[in-house]
Parts: C-alpha cells; sequence; structure tokens
C-alpha cells in the first residue's frame, strides 16, 4: 500500500466520480480497478474489509467506500475529497436536469421521451430485485423475511422504517440463538482495533460535530423561514431517511414515493418515475433521485423565493442531508473498523435487513408498474389491508410495449442501462409523432 500525494489522490477520485455509471456494483468495480489493482493505494484485503463496514452503515455503500478510502489515505479532509467528489459531479448533472424538467415538461416531445424512460424504469427495477435477490437470499430463513416485509408494505401499508429495523432487530436474535439460519459469512482476517477510552471519546467528539454540521442547515432554515416552511419539511424528511437507506437506493425508493408523493404532495407517481429515469443517466449514487424531489418540492412552493431559487435550495438541502449521515458514519466509525467485522450479531442483523430489503425492491416493482402502466390506480381498504387497484380501463398501450421493450433489451441484449433508457425513449418519441393519440 502507498499513499499518494494529496493532489493526485483529488484528481483520481475526480476522475472516478465523473466514471462513476452504472450503480453501486460498477462503481465499486471502478473503484477497485483504480486503486487496488492500477495505483495499489490500499490492499484487496483492506478494500474488502472497508466493503463489508459500509454495509453495516445506513446510506449508498460506494460513495461511503470512497469516503473511507480517502480517509485512509489522507484523514479526514482526504475523505471529504472522496466521497464529496463521488456525489459533486451527479449532483450539479441531476440539478441541471431538474431544471430542464420542469422547463420543458409541457412539450409534446419531453413528454413522450419520459413514457420510454418510464417503461425502462420498470426493466431497472426488476433486474435490481433479481440482483440482490440471488445474492442475498441463500437459506429458507432468508425467503421467509422478503416475503413477510413485503407483505407487511403491500398488503398492510406498514412503515418502511419499522420494517427493516424490525428485520435487523429479528437478525441480531436469530444470530445469537440460530446463526445458522442466517448463512454469515466469516468475517475477513484481521486483528480487532483497539477500542480504549481514547478512541471513545474520539468517536463522541466526531459524532457531535457532525450532527452539528447535518443540522445546520436545518437550524438556518427555521431562524429564517420557520420550521413550517417547505425546506425545512424537506431538510426534516430527507434527515430521517438519510438514517434508515440501508440497502442500497431501491430499498429506500418506495417509503420515499409512498411520502413524497401521497403524504406531501411534493411530485405525483408519474414524476417520481421521471426522476429515478433521470437518476439512472447521471454519475454517482442512484439515491441522487431525492435530489429530484427536493427540487420539485421547493419549486412548486417558492415563497418568499422564485421558482427556480427555491428549487436549487430544495435541491441543495436535500443533498447535504441525504449525504451528511454517510460521512457521520465513516469518520465516526471507521477507527472501529476491525471490531466491527468480528461483531456476529451485527452481522446478522445486516444479513436479515438485506433479506427484507428484497421484499421492499418487490413492492416497489409493483408500486411503479401500476403507476407506469396505468392512468388511474385506486387504493382500497378491507380492514387493514390496503390494495392498490388498478383502473383496467386505463392501461396504457404504449407504456406497456415500451416496457415489453426495455426488458428484452436490458434482459437479452447488451446495451446496458443507458442504452435501454436511450432506445425506450426514443422509441417513444417516435412513436407519438407518427400516432399522436398513441
Amino acid at each position: 500500500m502507498t499513499t499518494p500525494p494529496f493532489r493526485e489522490m483529488t484528481q483520481v477520485f475526480g476522475r472516478i466520480g465523473l466514471l462513476s455509471f452504472g450503480g453501486p456494483a460498477g462503481q465499486i468495480a471502478l473503484m477497485h480497478k483504480e486503486l487496488v489493482d492500477d495505483r495499489h493505494w490500499i490492499g484487496e484485503e483492506r478494500f474488502l474489509q472497508a466493503l463489508n463496514f459500509c454495509h453495516l452503515l445506513p446510506g449508498p455503500e460506494a460513495q461511503q467506500l470512497a469516503t473511507y478510502i480517502g480517509w485512509r489515505l489522507h484523514g479526514v479532509r482526504g475523505g471529504l475529497v472522496g466521497g464529496g467528489l463521488f456525489v459533486l459531479p451527479g449532483a450539479l448533472v441531476m440539478l441541471g436536469l431538474s431544471i430542464l424538467y420542469v422547463h420543458a415538461a409541457q412539450l409534446g416531445w419531453f413528454a413522450a421521451l419520459f413514457v420510454g424512460i418510464k417503461a425502462a424504469v420498470l426493466a431497472l427495477v426488476a433486474q435490481a430485485l433479481l440482483r440482490i435477490g440471488a445474492r442475498a437470499l441463500n437459506s429458507p430463513f432468508k425467503y421467509l423475511l422478503t416475503g413477510l416485509s413485503f407483505i407487511a408494505l403491500f398488503f398492510f401499508d406498514l412503515p418502511f422504517p419499522l420494517v427493516v429495523l424490525g428485520a435487523g432487530a429479528i437478525g441480531i436474535v436469530v444470530a445469537a440463538l440460530a446463526p445458522h439460519w442466517l448463512r454469515l459469512k466469516p468475517p475477513v482476517s484481521g486483528e480487532a482495533g483497539a477500542t480504549g477510552t481514547r478512541l471513545l471519546g474520539l468517536t463522541l467528539r466526531t459524532v457531535a460535530a457532525w450532527l452539528a454540521v447535518w443540522a445546520l442547515p436545518l437550524a438556518v432554515v427555521a431562524l429564517c423561514l420557520g420550521p413550517d416552511h417547505v425546506l425545512f419539511e424537506i431538510g426534516a424528511f430527507f434527515s430521517k431517511l438519510g438514517v434508515v437507506t440501508f440497502g442500497g437506493a431501491y430499498a429506500v425508493l418506495a417509503y420515499m414515493a409512498q411520502e413524497a408523493v401521497q403524504s406531501h404532495h411534493w411530485l405525483n407517481a408519474g414524476e417520481m418515475a421521471d426522476g429515478l429515469g433521470l437518476a439512472e443517466t447521471t454519475p454517482g449514487p442512484l439515491v441522487m433521485v431525492t435530489q429530484f424531489v427536493g427540487f420539485l418540492g421547493a419549486y412548486r412552493a417558492p415563497a418568499p423565493f422564485s421558482p427556480m431559487v427555491a428549487g436549487v435550495l430544495g435541491a441543495a438541502i436535500t443533498t447535504w442531508t441525504t449525504f451528511a449521515p454517510s460521512f457521520l458514519g465513516i469518520f465516526a466509525f471507521a477507527p472501529w473498523i476491525e471490531r466491527l467485522e468480528h461483531a456476529r450479531r451485527l452481522q446478522g442483523g445486516l444479513a436479515a435487513l438485506t433479506a427484507a430489503v428484497v421484499g421492499v425492491i418487490a413492492n416497489l416493482a409493483i408500486w411503479f408498474a401500476l403507476h407506469v402502466l396505468f392512468a388511474r390506480v385506486e387504493a382500497v381498504r378491507h380492514g387493514p389491508v390496503t390494495l392498490q387497484v388498478p383502473d383496467w380501463r386505463s392501461l396504457d398501450p404504449l407504456a406497456l410495449g415500451l416496457a415489453v421493450l426495455a426488458f428484452v433489451l436490458l434482459f437479452r441484449t447488451r446495451v446496458g442501462v443507458l442504452g435501454t433508457l436511450c432506445l425506450c425513449g426514443g422509441a417513444a418519441v417516435v412513436v407519438r409523432a407518427l400516432l399522436p393519440l398513441a
């Protein structure tokens, strides 16, 4: 392992941030090639330890991994550069696309383009469901947790945090009583690090400092605009979301969509799918879709600002409150990494939580399918059970055909995510131009 000059490290992480397309798997593979294989800045074993550690924390694991490696190389400033440059390019691109979206949404060709993008999103969510399921479900007990989490969300409309954190608590108990049910992998070899009073004091100071950093924008908004302003609501909501984002972006999208669409009314279900499609085309974490939601929420309730200024402020506070918890987790707990690697009960909780996340993503897939393919979907209650019932007369034949095309492109060809999005969007524009009533 070699320690590079700070300037060289900054340049490399900047390039990683610009090229980090393809979701966490592709992003982690890119970092492994650049930092382990090509430059030997971190060893293979330490890289794997860091990745396992990042899975224990809420937030996007690829961004946390970049933060951790930067911290290993150049301390706190290295972590800020590594994690910050992983997010910044995608945040700027997403902001530009959000601005374009609100200005062009009424144009016929632009609306048609997003019919295709939403159809492609269905295939992307299905692909994520299959990939994560194949990796996470390796025992009957995990399949049971997946089924129960899906039933809890889809039929009983239970809160997402309750479902995933409840699964984590079950996993901790099972790891102690029947660990074979979870088929836990052995920890990466290594000695447990020192955990003395000095390290504990450093951790507490770090947590306190980053909690203050995290809360600063919310405090400013509350003082200047009041706690009832939409910017404070956005910041508070995404702060809460930031501490329960286990299992990757797809795991929290259903919860975020439900709250943003049905509770806060910042956007509608179709726009939520549009935002996910935009996030798939940008570098950086997919959870950047939160910025699109924050932009639209503030843009539509701008007072006392202009809509554009309010939208930019909404995007900024969303990004801040979404990613500040990731920096807090890395800087506070990275010194404990070796000890956490040997915490079997914690690993059991994470394994159970990941199994529940598969059920969460299945719920998301059906939610998106209903709202993309049908113009009208009604929530029907039967006692404690809530069913999402589509109006079959409102089925969109164009969306259905494009969804089939997206599945074929993604599962049967090598065009990839960007190719699928572009081809489906282009096909929608062409069909609408030739058949305006399609």
